[in-house]
C-alpha cells in the first residue's frame, strides 16, 4: 500500500482519523513520537511562527520547505495550502505536482478569501480543485469550505441555520464533482447538521474538534471521517508557554512532565538530513 492509499484508508466513518495539526519540525516530531500515523499541518501556526499573515497567500515558500522536512518522519503527512497559493490554476496544480513528488499524502485548499472577502466563487474553485487532481492525481484533496465562518447568514435563526447547510451541501457536491476526495467544514459543531451532512455526502467528512461541543467518540457516531485540531495546538502552545513564564515569575512549580533538554534536542536530529545531524549520532 503507498502513501496515498494508506491516507485515504485512514479515512473511516465511524472510526474517525484523528488528525493533529502541527505547525514546525519539532511539534510534528513530538506528535510523531506519539505514535499518530498522519499530522497535517496549521497555516495559522506556520504564518504566525514565521512572523507573516494567515490566509494571505504569503506563506508559500514557508509551506513548501516545511512539508520538505515533515516527510522525514515516519508518518503520513497533509499539508494546509490556504487558498492554493497561486492566482491561477495552473499556479496551484504546481504546487500541488510539487508536493506530491516531494512525498505529501494530502492538502487542503480552502474557499474562503482573505480580510473578510467572503467565499470564492464556486466554479472557480472547482477549476483548481480539478487542475490539482490531473497535475497531483494520488494527492487526497481535502476541500474546506467555510461556510461556516464566512457565510452571509448575519444570526442564528432557523432559516439562516437552513440556508447555510444548504450552501454547505452545494458547495461540496461541486467540489467532490470536481475530484475532491474529502470535504471539510471548520466551525460546522451542531450535532443535527453533522449528521445530515454526513449521511448525504458520499466522501469522508471532516471537521475540527470544536472547544465545549461534541468530543472525539460522538463525531465518530455522528459519521464524521476526519477530525483535525487546526491551529489549537499551535494556540495551546502558546497559552503553555506564558503560562509557565509566569509561574516562574512568581515562583509557582512549572507543570509535570516537561520535555528535557535531551529530548527537545533529539526532536530537532530525528530524521535530519546528514548533514545536519550532531556528531556521533547514528545514521
Amino acid at each position: 500500500m503507498n502513501r496515498f492509499e494508506a491516507f485515504r484508508a485512514l479515512h473511516r466513518a465511524g472510526r474517525p482519523l484523528f488528525l493533529p495539526n502541527a505547525w514546525d519540525r519539532a511539534s510534528a516530531a513530538a506528535l510523531a513520537a506519539r505514535g499518530f500515523p498522519a499530522i497535517g499541518t496549521t497555516s495559522l501556526g506556520v504564518a504566525a511562527a514565521a512572523g507573516l499573515p494567515d490566509a494571505a497567500g504569503a506563506t508559500r515558500e514557508t509551506t513548501l520547505w516545511l512539508a520538505r522536512d515533515l516527510v522525514r518522519l515516519p508518518v503520513l503527512v497533509s499539508v494546509d495550502i490556504e487558498g492554493g497559493f497561486g492566482a491561477t490554476p495552473e499556479d496551484v496544480a504546481e504546487l500541488a505536482a510539487d508536493l506530491e513528488r516531494l512525498g505529501v499524502a494530502g492538502v487542503n485548499i480552502e474557499d474562503g478569501r482573505p480580510g473578510g472577502a467572503g467565499l470564492a466563487d464556486p466554479a472557480l474553485q472547482c477549476e483548481l480543485i480539478t487542475a490539482m487532481k490531473r497535475t497531483a492525481p494520488g494527492l487526497f484533496v481535502n476541500a474546506r469550505t467555510d461556510t461556516y465562518w464566512l457565510g452571509t447568514a448575519e444570526d442564528d435563526q432557523a432559516d439562516d441555520r437552513a440556508e447555510r447547510a444548504e450552501e454547505t451541501r452545494r458547495r461540496a457536491a461541486a467540489y467532490l464533482a470536481a475530484g475532491a476526495d474529502g470535504i471539510f467544514v471548520p466551525g460546522l459543531a451542531d450535532e443535527g447538521a453533522i449528521a445530515a451532512l454526513a449521511d448525504g455526502l458520499g466522501a469522508p467528512l471532516n471537521v475540527l474538534l470544536p472547544q465545549g461541543g461534541p468530543g472525539l467518540s460522538r463525531l465518530a457516531a455522528l459519521g464524521v471521517s476526519r477530525v483535525s485540531t487546526g491551529s489549537l495546538l499551535f494556540r495551546a502552545a502558546l497559552h503553555a508557554a506564558v503560562d509557565s513564564a509566569c509561574r516562574a515569575l512568581e515562583g509557582a512549580p512549572l507543570p509535570a512532565g516537561l520535555p528535557s533538554y535531551a529530548d527537545a534536542q533529539d526532536l530537532a536530529a530525528a530524521y535530519a538530513p546528514p548533514s545536519t545531524r550532531r556528531p556521533g549520532r547514528p545514521g
